[in-house]
């Protein structure tokens, strides 16, 4: 149990590490004048590979939670409301990773820009899920 727990760790750690940088592209694509083609599309690129690449560590990561929880029955059975918590965090996780995917696709499309300030508020959203799934499971308030 103690490697599945280091490689779901270790894989959640990696797919918040794409969740931090993506939204700092989308703040550099939002300040891209519309003159400046070439950067816009090197940006486009940079974050297309990373969102694969954090896509592709959100599976693991999700897996090997899976197999914690329904395997070894962690967070299962009375006085375990933590859980609970934490599996609703990861869905509003995955709701950000999926929002991503969105605002990456109308950057492509050309339309539908927000402010480079509404994207650094964005990019706060992951950090804060991540505080508080590390609280519930720590912790384990309730």
């Amino acid at each position: 149990m103690l490697w599945v727990k280091s490689f779901h760790i270790v894989f959640v750690a990696s797919w918040f590490a794409g969740l931090f940088y993506l939204p700092r592209i989308f703040v550099n694509l939002a300040m891209v004048p519309p003159e400046s083609v070439a950067e816009r599309e090197r940006l486009l690129v940079m974050a297309r590979k990373l969102l694969r690449f954090t896509t592709l560590l959100a599976v693991p990561a999700l897996g090997l939670g899976l197999w914690l929880w329904l395997g070894y029955g962690i967070g299962r059975g009375p006085g375990q409301g933590w859980m609970h918590a934490k599996l609703f965090a990861v869905v509003l996780v995955l709701g950000y990773h999926h929002a991503c995917v969105t605002l990456l696709r109308r950057f492509a499309e050309g339309n539908g820009q927000r402010s480079h300030v509404w994207y650094r508020w964005f990019n706060e959203v992951p950090v804060i899920l991540l505080v508080v799934v590390v609280v519930l499971v720590v912790v384990k308030p309730f």
